[in-house]
């Protein structure tokens, strides 16, 4: 257990582990909680073992990226709110800089063969990396029975039942919770908080909670209501802010889970993207440093640029910005407002086992993820046929981009064999990419 009479962490210290962190944080969820263990269990001894998967725990159930607001909620427990918010927004603003920058070269330079090549790469690269995660949050999740059953179903109910993820997840916390009580594990015990101002009941409706709520409600609301009512204000604008907003609130299971839903709406029902974009975005996200979900930073910017009728770099940057308050505002509000609540029954049993059912069940979300990804990139035309209550993807097995599946494959190997740096494996994708495109 940490020792809580050891002093808390300077500001100067918690700026630079956090801010290197924040630099460092490539390879998606997965590379990015084992950075995060590493520095703030192994090498900083500020987080224990139990400390850092129940807060992870915790984070998987909410919607948003998981790895972001891990890194919030360990701020908190560092330093409070203003500890929260200088991890969460170091984590972020790096990369938020990065892709900015990234998507205003796909915006005006896209289409040039040299740029297509290095797009075509990256994005064989990623469906390499997504199945690393895969493989990676697997062994970290799946380690009973009942977690294998919980991925395998959530795999089942979201790719083929095509069930809401909510819904998903609510079950398989449900079903965690009633396996601890019927196994007899339902006692509660009194758990140690981080700071003494922190003690008190278990969770209620006490005016910390409702003054955190209002805030941050306030910060997130109060600028989404401006943008309805203020004149001027082009409508792509505002259907930008209300549907990261949206996002916010149904996208769970971070970057990976959310990618289809996104992508499906800013292409089929706002117009924002062009097929492909979406792909590109990720294959860009991931050549940067924090969460995947700055993708929709990109889905922001390529909107703006197209869709506002301001000059095309305003509008990207307008847009950009607005995908990054929106999307990002609402997870202080959910660490802020349930971390200490989730910290005082870090050793109830039946809450720790309903949030490793939740965890296993997104193992199922992200192997969704990675077929669908892998449809996309290797395949020029994805159908689908109905089966009863499923509905299974049909790949045209002569659309197969052989290019496409080479690149897969040596980076799959490059990644899980010899286990060689993200970066040499991007690049030598995108170089791989660039051959193709101009051959």
């Amino acid at each position: 257990m940490l020792d809580r009479s050891a002093p808390r962490p300077s500001w100067d210290t918690l700026f630079r582990v956090f801010g290197r962190i924040g630099l460092l944080s490539f390879g998606g969820p997965a590379g990015q909680i084992a950075l995060m263990h590493r520095e703030l269990v192994e090498e900083q001894g500020w987080l224990d073992e139990p400390q850092f998967l129940h807060a992870l725990n915790f984070c998987m159930l909410l919607p948003g990226p998981e790895a972001m607001q891990l890194a919030t909620y360990s701020g908190w427990l560092m330093r409070g709110v203003g500890g929260g918010l200088l991890a969460g927004l170091l984590f972020v603003l790096p990369g938020f800089a990065v892709i900015i920058a990234l998507s205003a070269i796909y915006f005006y330079h896209g289409d040039l063969t040299v740029v297509a090549g290095i797009l075509f790469g990256l994005k064989a690269a990623v469906l390499a990396i997504v199945v690393e995660a895969l493989i990676k949050v697997s062994r970290r999740a799946l380690r009973s029975r009942l977690g294998w059953v919980l991925a395998v179903a959530a795999f089942v109910a979201i790719a083929l039942l095509k069930l809401p993820f909510p819904l998903i997840v609510l079950g398989a916390g449900v079903i965690g919770i009633a396996g601890s009580v019927i196994g007899g594990n339902s006692r509660q015990e009194r758990t140690v908080v981080p700071d003494r101002d922190l003690a008190g009941s278990l969770p209620g409706l006490t005016w910390p909670t409702v003054r955190t709520v209002a805030v941050w409600g306030l910060l997130w609301l109060v600028p989404l209501a401006g943008l309805l009512v203020l004149p001027g204000i082009a409508d792509a604008f505002v259907l930008m802010a209300v549907f990261f907003s949206k996002a916010a609130i149904v996208t769970f299971g971070g970057a990976y889970a959310v990618l289809a839903y996104v992508g499906q709406q800013a292409v089929e029902v706002h117009g924002w993207l062009r097929p492909g974009d979406m792909l590109a975005g990720l294959g860009l996200a991931e050549t940067t440093p924090g969460p995947l979900i700055l993708v929709l930073v990109f889905v922001g910017f390529l909107g703006g640029a197209r869709e506002a009728g301001l000059d095309p770099l305003l509008g990207g940057l307008f847009g950009g910005t607005l995908a990054l308050f929106f999307t990002f505002v609402p997870c202080f509000l959910w660490i802020f407002a349930g971390a200490p609540h989730i910290e005082r029954l870090r050793s109830v049993q039946w809450l720790s086992a309903g949030l490793s059912a939740i965890t296993a069940a997104v193992v199922g979300v992200i192997c969704n993820l990675a077929v669908w990804f892998g449809l996309n990139v290797l395949f020029g035309t994805v159908g689908a046929i109905g089966l009863g209550p499923l509905e299974l993807p049909t790949p045209d097995l002569t659309t197969l981009n052989v290019a496409a599946l080479a690149i897969a494959l040596g980076a799959g190997v490059a990644l899980l064999r010899f286990h060689l740096n993200l970066f040499v494996v991007l690049g030598a994708a995108a170089l791989a990419g660039v051959m193709v495109a101009v051959v």
